[in-house]
């Protein structure tokens, strides 16, 4: 509220509200001081006021580490990866600051050192759930924080798009690779994956509430942009799908492989194929690039992939070279 008092022979006007310092000014006549006050209430009310940076004296950059990662954290599907990130944050002397004396320089300061470590591509990744927890602390914590620190400081990540599709046999080694692992479930995740283009993660965690096979599709309901989607099936997809109906223990999960089984199977099925620097995600932008290769529009493969634009989708469109030089052929020879 906005107080008025007679002091020395001037008007003295304060302005108080919670979590903006006092503000004061003194004016010879009391119509100026009134006029005053009414302006700086109406700033106060639209928030425009300098906010009390006094608060950011009492808080350090790490306790904000772990309020975001304590209480943010949990409800993210990145919780995990991004909590590994900010526990290794805290061990650096930089989250011993006050917020008052954090300035961009020293993430810059910060940048330098880091890179001298890992790749800029790696350290964007470790920049994200920091750049979003000043976003929180800002917006809806109400910590008076002008802006974030990490804005102005410029991380050149070099794009290192994969572009690797299978080569001529490829398939057939790999799908005879997958054979001779142990865990039956290698080669029908491997299969699948080509098949229909879902990531890892959404083929170990499809349940069979998931799969219609009458309809010929399985629905994802969260995928990796939040987003639900329903993909449609191959037959051979289906038919995969038909056979694993009768596998053991009647597991509610399509496919019962932990993510560390089949990173570790991957590992191993490669070595003596002959088959290099192939990962599995490799198996999506193959599937994706097959689509295409059949005649799917942009919107019906972005409907089966679940990219939300052209341009994420045109990461994986790359046609085999052969194909298209048999298709130049065939122009060359009518």
């Amino acid at each position: 509220m906005a107080s008025i008092r007679k002091h020395r022979g001037k008007y003295q006007a304060q302005i108080r509200r919670n979590g903006f310092p006092s503000i004061s000014r003194s004016f010879h006549q009391l119509k100026d001081a009134k006029e005053w006050a009414r302006q700086m209430e109406v700033q106060a009310d639209r928030a425009e006021l300098e906010p009390n940076r006094k608060l950011l004296d009492t808080i350090t950059l790490g306790e904000l580490v772990k309020r975001y990662r304590d209480t943010v954290l949990p409800g993210k599907k990145c919780c995990e990866v991004e909590t590994i990130i900010l526990n290794a944050f805290l061990r650096h002397h930089i989250c011993r600051k006050p917020l008052s004396r954090l300035s961009s320089a020293d993430f810059a300061s910060f940048r330098d050192e880091r890179l001298r470590q890992i790749a800029p591509k790696s350290l964007k990744r470790q920049f994200s759930p920091i750049h979003n927890m000043f976003e929180v602390a800002r917006d809806e914590w109400g910590l008076p924080i002008r802006e974030n620190p990490l804005d102005k400081v410029k991380l050149q990540a070099t794009d290192n798009k994969r572009e690797r599709r299978l080569r001529d046999g490829e398939y057939e080694r790999l799908i005879e690779a997958a054979r001779t692992r142990q865990n039956p479930w290698i080669e029908k995740v491997i299969i699948f994956a080509i098949e229909t283009g879902m990531r890892r993660g959404e083929i170990l965690d499809l349940k069979w509430d998931q799969v219609d096979l009458r309809r010929r599709c399985v629905t994802i309901l969260e995928s990796k942009n939040g987003y639900s989607r329903t993909i449609p099936l191959t037959p051979t997809a289906v038919a995969l799908l038909h056979s694993c109906r009768g596998g053991p223990g009647g597991n509610e999960k399509v496919f019962p492989v932990t993510a560390n089984a089949l990173k570790m199977a991957w590992g191993r099925m490669l070595v003596g194929t002959g088959i290099n620097d192939l990962h599995f995600h490799d198996l999506r932008h193959e599937a994706i690039s097959r689509f295409f290769e059949i005649g799917l529009t942009v919107p019906e493969v972005a409907s089966i992939s679940g990219h939300r634009n052209s341009a994420m989708l045109s990461r994986y469109g790359h046609a085999q070279m052969s194909r298209i030089q048999e298709r130049l052929n065939m122009v060359v020879h009518q």
